[in-house]
């Protein structure tokens, strides 16, 4: 698709790479972008920016919340050409964690992602043809060593993506899920020493992502990779899972070894 009059909703829009897809857009000349936060300030302040409209103290976790969106964009437009389901959180820890956070985060990084295809599916379907972008991370390919709710909740964005282009690629609607690696955002930064010791040396900016995007959006490519090394990994990965678990429990131990060494 081309970013040209397009109507374009960005979730998780007031900061990071949401922040950095809705200033890209407005750039390469969208009609109308509506900036989706729970942070209200934060989707105020980018809307003003990119001339677009707020949608400020939206829980995307929340299905009504997700059909008020679509209905007031469609409302005041007439359409939707691209929707970025793009909010995220991620929590610390393993099978322990407590099952509130396990809930929390199932229901952004994935409910959310089937609450906005429920409210904007009937649309784009009814127009003829759509884009959905999900913003799914690498370690939907891959993983994440010190969050088990995020990397399982990734990997199942990451298959709903999937079944949505299968379901929906000979009706006109696109699908692509943007899977950067480590970003220099609030996520990165608070991800503690896994994030030093695994992402924090190859983290690039979100504007480099919102780069990297523009040519999946030419293209309709469904695997959006901002890293080119985490197509080497997910190849690896299918290969030779067996060596590929190996070496991330080494990875694993090398992080251990580093927050002892702190202790």
């Amino acid at each position: 698709m081309t970013l040209g009059d397009a109507v374009v909703v960005v979730t998780g829009g007031g900061n990071g790479i949401g922040r950095a897809l809705c200033r890209r857009f407005a750039a390469e000349g969208a009609r109308a972008i509506a900036v989706v936060d729970l942070d209200r300030d934060a989707a105020d302040e980018v809307a003003r920016d990119v001339h677009g409209i707020a949608i400020g103290g939206a829980d995307v976790a929340d299905q009504a919340t997700a059909a008020r969106i679509v209905e007031r964009v469609v409302g005041d437009y007439g359409r939707i050409d691209l929707f970025c389901s793009n909010a995220g959180v991620a929590v610390d820890g393993g099978e322990d964690t407590p099952i509130a956070d396990w809930q929390r985060c199932w229901d952004v990084n994935v409910m959310a992602h089937v609450h906005a295809a429920r409210a904007v599916l009937p649309h784009m379907l009814a127009r003829g043809g759509g884009y959905l972008l999900q913003t799914v991370s690498a370690a939907g390919l891959l993983t994440h060593i010190q969050s088990a709710t995020y990397a399982v909740t990734k990997h199942a964005s990451l298959a709903f993506a999937e079944w949505l282009s299968i379901a929906y690629g000979d009706r006109g609607i696109t699908v692509s899920a943007l899977c950067p690696q480590g970003v220099r955002t609030n996520m990165l930064a608070q991800s503690g020493e896994a994030g030093k010791v695994v992402l924090q040396a190859a983290a690039i900016e979100p504007e480099q992502v919102a780069e990297a995007l523009l040519a999946a959006l030419a293209s309709g490519t469904f695997l959006v990779l901002p890293h080119p090394e985490v197509h080497a990994y997910y190849q690896g990965r299918a290969t030779d899972p067996d060596r590929w678990l190996r070496g991330m429990n080494r990875m694993q131990q090398r992080i251990e070894e580093v927050e002892r060494g702190m202790a």
